[in-house]
């Protein structure tokens, strides 16, 4: 299944590039009356409606993926390009989608698989090992045109790096985006409790990274 240009069109140009950014809409595809997942979900099974629903998907989840990316890879560039891998491995893979998890779920355990495998690579390519690689991500960080962030939010960044990858996931699901941990375990593939567990030793880290700066 091929998605072509035409689609990518609102895609690609998708994110201005600068930490606040606009999301570009194609009024051919807003014509869709779409207004909840279960509607779409019966769209993206009906062939007809496929690509009409997939856009709204695009549309629908583009900017809660996109936040929660960066937040795992911080450049924005890496950010975009990770995003767009996202939509299309779950274009790729939408007949394999059976509708036993939300759709919001699937998505984001696209996203995280992604954001994963390219901090892997990048550690790699660069040759970072595990014990550098939050000063490596601090740097590029600092170095990044697009990031606008104050002091205070560079800082948060940095404590929050300190953390090892899943639980950088964890974290940041929880304290940014409030999530419930009945999703995040179906996204990560983690219990409830051992989540639990792991939100709370991450706060704690980031305090004491947070104190021991002051």
């Amino acid at each position: 299944m091929q998605l072509g240009d035409r689609f990518f069109v609102p895609l690609l140009g998708w994110f201005e590039k600068s930490a606040t950014f606009a999301l570009i809409r194609n009024s051919e595809y807003m014509q869709s009356s779409f207004t909840e997942e279960e509607e779409i979900v019966a769209a993206l099974r009906d062939p007809g409606q496929r690509r009409e629903a997939f856009a709204r998907v695009v549309d629908e989840y583009g900017e809660k993926l996109y936040w929660q990316i960066r937040k795992m890879v911080l450049a924005h560039d890496d950010a975009n390009d990770l995003l767009q891998n996202t939509f299309m491995k779950a274009w790729t893979n939408v007949d394999y989608f059976r509708g036993e998890a939300k759709l919001s779920t699937w998505l984001y355990k696209i996203a995280v698989n992604e954001c994963l495998s390219f901090l892997t690579k990048q550690r790699s390519q660069q040759q970072i090992s595990l014990d550098d690689a939050d000063q490596f991500l601090a740097d590029r960080l600092e170095s990044d045109p697009y990031f606008d962030g104050d002091a205070v939010q560079l800082k948060l960044q940095k404590a929050i790096l300190t953390l090892p990858e899943k639980q950088r996931l964890v974290f940041n699901m929880k304290y940014f985006d409030d999530m419930k941990y009945e999703e995040i375990s179906e996204i990560v593939g983690t219990s409830v409790g051992a989540l639990k567990a792991s939100y709370h030793h991450a706060v704690k880290k980031i305090e004491e990274f947070l104190t021991k700066e002051d």
